[in-house]
C-alpha cells in the first residue's frame, strides 16, 4: 500500500491502516519524525511522488498539502485499476475510511459516504459511549470457544440459543470482567441457566451529561428499572427504550415504597431472570440506602455491580461556583443528612463548629430553620455564610446565598423548590469574589 505524504494527515491515516496489518510505503520530499525511521510493514522514502511509485501497489491515499499533486495521485491510481482515497476529497477518490469503534476483534463502522466527516465523528462518539472495553473480553472468550461450541451443540439452531442464552445470563458480565473460568459454567449449562443481575447505579445530580459511561452503558443492558424521586426525567430518557419503568420512590399523590419492598423486589425481579437497573440520585452509597440493597442482594446470592454516580454535594456545588473545600477557607468537608425524622433534626452538632469545614446538608429543606437555629446556639457565626442549590446541574438550577441568621427568612420569601442541597461555611464567599 502506499501513501503519498509524510505529514501530521497522513500519520493518522498511517496509524489506522496499519492496526488492520497493512505494509505500507510512505512517498514525501519531507516526513515527520514519527514516520521517518523504517520498521516493521513501514517503509519512508525521502522522495518526490511519481508514477512508478504505484507499482505492484493495491492501495493508494494521498494525504499531502498540495491540492495539484493529490488529483495527479488520484488520475494515475484510477488509471491503473487502483483503488485511491485522497483525504478530504470524496470527488477524487474510490475508496472512503469509514469512523472505526475497535473492540478488538469486534470492529464497529460508521460512514456518511464522504457527506459530513465531522457527523461521522460525532456518531462514532455516541455509540463507542455504549461499547465497554469488556466487549473485547467477551468477543474474545466466545471466539476462543468457538469449535468446543461446535462440538457440544452440532445442531447449529442449538448452538445459536445457547450462545443468546449466555449472552443473557450473569455469564456475559463474567466474561466481560475477564473472569473466564466462572463465565463456563453458563456457557456449558445442561440447561440454560435463567439468572438475573442488579445494577445499583449513580444517576448524578440531575444533569444526563455528567452519568458516567458505565451508567450508560448498563442503562441500555436493564430490561426493569427501578427510579427514585431524585432522578431527573432527561437521566431516565437516556434508559433503553423498551425497558419496564417502576417508580419506588417518595412523591406527592403516590404512595411510599418502604425500603424493606424495595430490597425484596430487586431481589424477586432478578431471581426471575431480569437485569434491574436500581437508577438513584447522586451515588449508591451516600445517602442512597446503597448498602442496604446490596446486603440483601448478598443473602440470597444475587449478582450486582455498583456504579458510582456524582454526588449532589460535588456536582451542584460545582455548577454552583462554590469550592467545597479552598486552601484559605476550608480544610475539611462533612456531608450530613438533614431530613427530619418524626418532624427533629438530631443530629450531633456540638462537633460542626470548626470554622474551616464545610457543612453539607442533604435533604435538609424540611429542617432549614432547626438547622440554622442549632448552628448558632452550639457556637457558629450567625453571619457564617450558607448558599442552598435548587435543582442543581439542571436548567433550572436556583442558587440563593444568605447566612445562618437570615436563610430561613429568605427561603419562605422566596419559596425554593426540592431537591436542595445546603452548604455552610466561608467557602461560598469565593464564588462572591470569583471574576466573571
Amino acid at each position: 500500500m502506499l501513501v503519498v505524504g509524510g505529514g501530521e494527515i497522513a500519520r493518522r491515516k498511517i496509524e489506522l491502516v496499519m492496526r488492520a496489518g497493512a505494509t505500507i510505503e510512505i512517498v514525501a520530499p519531507e516526513i515527520i519524525t514519527e514516520l521517518a525511521e523504517p520498521r516493521e510493514n513501514l517503509t519512508p522514502r525521502h522522495e518526490s511522488y511519481g508514477k512508478h511509485h504505484l507499482t505492484d501497489q493495491a492501495l493508494v491515499i494521498a494525504a499531502t498539502n498540495d491540492e495539484g499533486v493529490n488529483a495527479q495521485v488520484s488520475r494515475d491510481a484510477k488509471a491503473r485499476g487502483i483503488p485511491v482515497n485522497v483525504v478530504d476529497a470524496p470527488a477524487l477518490s474510490n475508496v472512503i475510511f469509514p469512523a472505526i469503534i475497535d473492540r478488538d476483534p469486534m470492529v464497529v463502522s460508521v460512514g456518511s459516504a464522504a457527506k459530513s466527516p465531522i457527523m461521522t465523528r460525532h456518531i462514532r462518539q455516541l455509540i463507542e459511549q455504549l461499547l465497554p472495553d469488556g466487549l473485547t473480553r467477551v468477543a474474545r472468550f466466545l471466539g476462543d470457544r468457538r469449535d468446543q461450541l461446535k462440538q457440544a451443540y452440532p445442531d447449529i439452531e442449538i448452538r445459536r440459543r445457547r450462545t443468546e442464552a449466555f449472552m443473557r445470563s450473569p455469564g456475559y458480565r463474567l466474561a466481560e470482567e475477564g473472569r473466564e473460568t466462572d463465565a463456563e459454567q453458563y456457557l456449558y449449562a445442561e440447561e440454560a441457566v435463567v439468572g438475573g443481575e442488579v445494577y445499583l447505579v449513580g444517576a448524578g445530580p440531575g444533569n444526563p451529561d455528567l452519568l458516567t459511561l458505565r451508567a450508560l452503558q448498563l442503562m441500555q443492558r436493564a430490561s426493569v428499572v427501578l427510579y427514585d424521586n431524585l432522578v431527573s426525567p432527561a437521566v431516565l430518557d437516556r434508559v433503553r427504550r423498551d425497558a419496564r419503568m417502576e417508580f419506588v420512590g417518595k412523591r406527592s399523590g403516590y404512595k411510599s415504597t418502604s425500603q424493606e419492598d424495595i430490597n425484596d423486589l430487586l431481589v424477586r425481579l432478578a431471581l426471575e431472570g431480569e437485569r434491574v437497573l436500581r437508577l438513584k440520585g447522586g451515588d449508591p452509597f451516600i445517602f442512597g440506602r446503597g448498602g442496604e440493597e446490596i446486603t440483601a442482594l448478598i443473602h440470597h446470592e444475587v449478582p450486582f455491580e455498583v456504579v458510582p454516580g456524582i454526588t449532589a454535594a460535588s456536582g451542584c456545588a460545582a455548577y454552583a461556583g462554590i469550592p467545597l473545600t479552598h486552601r484559605d477557607l476550608s480544610q475539611s468537608v462533612r456531608f450530613v443528612t438533614g431530613h427530619p425524622k418524626d418532624g427533629k433534626v438530631n443530629l450531633p452538632w456540638h462537633e460542626f463548629l470548626h470554622e474551616q469545614e464545610t457543612l453539607v446538608f442533604y435533604m435538609g429543606l424540611g429542617g432549614l430553620s432547626t438547622i440554622c437555629r442549632q448552628l448558632i446556639s452550639h457556637g457558629r457565626r450567625p453571619e457564617t455564610p450558607v448558599a442552598i442549590i435548587s435543582k442543581g446541574t439542571t436548567p433550572e438550577q436556583q442558587v440563593l446565598k444568605g447566612t445562618l441568621e437570615t436563610m430561613p427568612g429568605l427561603v419562605a420569601r422566596t419559596q425554593i423548590q426540592s431537591p436542595t442541597l445546603i452548604i455552610v461555611g466561608d467557602v461560598i464567599r469565593f464564588a462572591d469574589a470569583s471574576p466573571e
